[in-house]
C-alpha cells in the first residue's frame, strides 16, 4: 500500500518539476526577446521625441494585452519600422522596448 502513495507522490513531483521548468522557459525566452528588442530600440531610439511621446500610450496597450491602441503609440511603432524596416518585431514587443527605454 506505501508503494501506491510513494509512486503517486514521485509521479506528481514529476509533474509539477515539468510544469515550472515549461513556465522558466516560456519566462525565459520573453525577457530574452523583450531585451534584444530593447537593446534595438533604445540604442536607436531613446532620444527620439516620437517614441519618447508614445510611452504612455505603449503602457495602456501592454496593461490592455493590445486592446488599447493611442495615436503616439501608432506613430511611434510607423516611426520605428520606417527606420528599421528589417526589424521583425510585432507591436507588443515594440511596445515593450518603448516603456524600457
Amino acid at each position: 500500500m506505501q508503494s501506491k502513495h510513494w509512486l503517486a507522490a514521485l509521479a506528481l513531483g514529476f509533474s509539477l518539476q515539468a510544469g515550472a521548468t515549461s513556465f522558466v522557459v516560456t519566462t525565459d525566452a520573453m525577457v530574452n526577446t523583450v531585451e534584444g528588442t530593447t537593446d534595438v530600440t533604445s540604442s536607436t531610439f531613446s532620444d527620439d521625441k516620437v517614441v519618447r511621446e508614445a510611452k504612455d500610450d505603449a503602457a495602456s496597450f501592454v496593461a490592455s494585452a493590445g486592446a488599447i491602441r493611442g495615436a503616439h503609440l501608432e506613430a511611434a511603432l510607423q516611426h520605428i519600422r520606417g527606420k528599421l524596416p528589417a526589424l521583425q518585431m510585432d507591436d507588443m514587443q515594440l511596445a515593450q522596448a518603448i516603456l524600457a527605454i
